[in-house]
């Protein structure tokens, strides 16, 4: 408080000081016409009520302003005349010009605090939100490939001599794909913490220029080191697209929904990946030929669980997956999006273009 009430007070002196050493300038340069002066007095004054709080300052601003006008540049000189033709016409003009200001900014401060606080309120929110639904994910997620590993494995301690060598493979082939499914949302989980280590909010991250081909075959290969039976059919513009993002972020929104695309769909069809250079971003739009998403479910599908158990995969679920893609493309200032189409589901999100991705294009 002691703070501020000094800047407003410094910032009264130093406008006001800056008037008067204005208008002596005008005054010894032969202009000598008190109209002049006065205008110079009152943009000091609007700039005092700009930029100072409350009523105080603009009300000794405009008694400062009044009387200097009379002191210094008013016959006879550096003689306070308060007999002077409209004096009274002056002082009251100032004085309803200084309220008005105080008033209206006043107001305005206020009006962007409430909206600052409003927008803080609705970003904590959308955390908490996120939170909650992360928390229920991993809560479904993560349990059914532990208990996966553990039944699996303790099986293969318990029945071992019992088991012949097909279901010894089979066993322990259970156990790395649930390992590897526990690997990729560890993954997805670094992820997010990831976001939130660059920024604080989570709001937004680091961004940098990229080539889209570039990021996109990463993935893909990432991808493919994983599920080597994957097929992908990738139709992009035969442009150089540079895009700013945060390429290792988006690789991980990439593998997540082609991941999801082979697996849930269903079919063993090739997935589209169809890139489209639009106005003012950049489509990625991932469509699968399989059984679609449930209706009941497209709703909350970004939310980090299913809510719609019939047509869950029973081994693993896609919702953590999916909420962290929202979580990354909106850091990016994106949109993401699930849709069905006649043969199956599509995911689309976007990417927007900046200043310099603009220019380069």
């Amino acid at each position: 408080m002691k703070k501020k009430y000094l800047k407003d007070t410094a910032c009264t002196i130093l406008l006001l000081t800056a008037a008067t050493a204005v208008s002596f300038g005008f005054f010894y340069l032969g202009n000598k016409n008190v109209a002049n002066i006065t205008v110079v007095y009152i943009l000091a004054l609007i700039l005092t009520a700009l930029y100072t709080s409350g009523y105080l300052y603009g009300i000794f601003a405009s008694l400062f302003c009044v009387t200097a006008v009379n002191y210094f540049f008013s016959y006879p000189y550096f003689k306070v005349n308060f007999y002077l033709d409209g004096y009274p016409v002056t002082f009251i003009g100032m004085l309803a010009i200084s309220l008005i200001t105080s008033t209206t900014t006043t107001t305005l401060k206020r009006q962007r605090q409430a909206i600052a606080e409003r927008e803080k309120a609705l970003a904590e929110a959308d955390r908490e939100k996120l939170r909650a639904n992360l928390l229920r994910a991993v809560s479904h997620d993560l349990r059914t490939p532990l208990t996966g590993i553990i039944g699996s494995s303790s099986s293969f301690l318990e029945h071992y001599s019992d088991f012949s060598d097909e279901e010894r493979t089979e066993l322990v082939s259970n156990i790395r794909e649930d390992s590897e499914w526990l690997l990729n949302m560890v993954e997805n989980l670094l992820t997010v913490t990831r976001i939130r280590d660059q920024n604080g909010e989570g709001a937004r991250v680091k961004k940098s220029p990229e080539v889209v081909e570039e990021v996109v075959s990463e993935a893909i290969l990432r991808l493919r080191k994983r599920l080597p039976d994957i097929r992908i059919h990738v139709d992009m513009p035969e442009t150089f697209l540079l895009l700013s993002m945060d390429p290792t972020l988006i690789e991980q929104v990439l593998i997540n929904l082609l991941e999801n695309a082979f697996i849930h769909s269903g079919s063993t069809d090739p997935i589209d990946l169809v890139i489209c250079d639009l106005s003012d971003s950049v489509a990625f739009r991932v469509r699968d030929y399989g059984k679609g998403i449930d209706e009941a479910q497209l709703p909350y599908i970004f939310e980090g669980q299913q809510r719609s158990s019939g047509t869950a995969d029973s081994h693993r679920g896609i919702g953590i997956g999916l909420s962290i893609c929202k979580t990354i493309i909106q850091a990016h200032g994106g949109t993401i999006n699930a849709a069905n189409h006649p043969r199956g589901a599509e995911f689309t999100f976007t990417l927007p273009k900046e200043k310099e991705d603009l220019t380069d294009v």
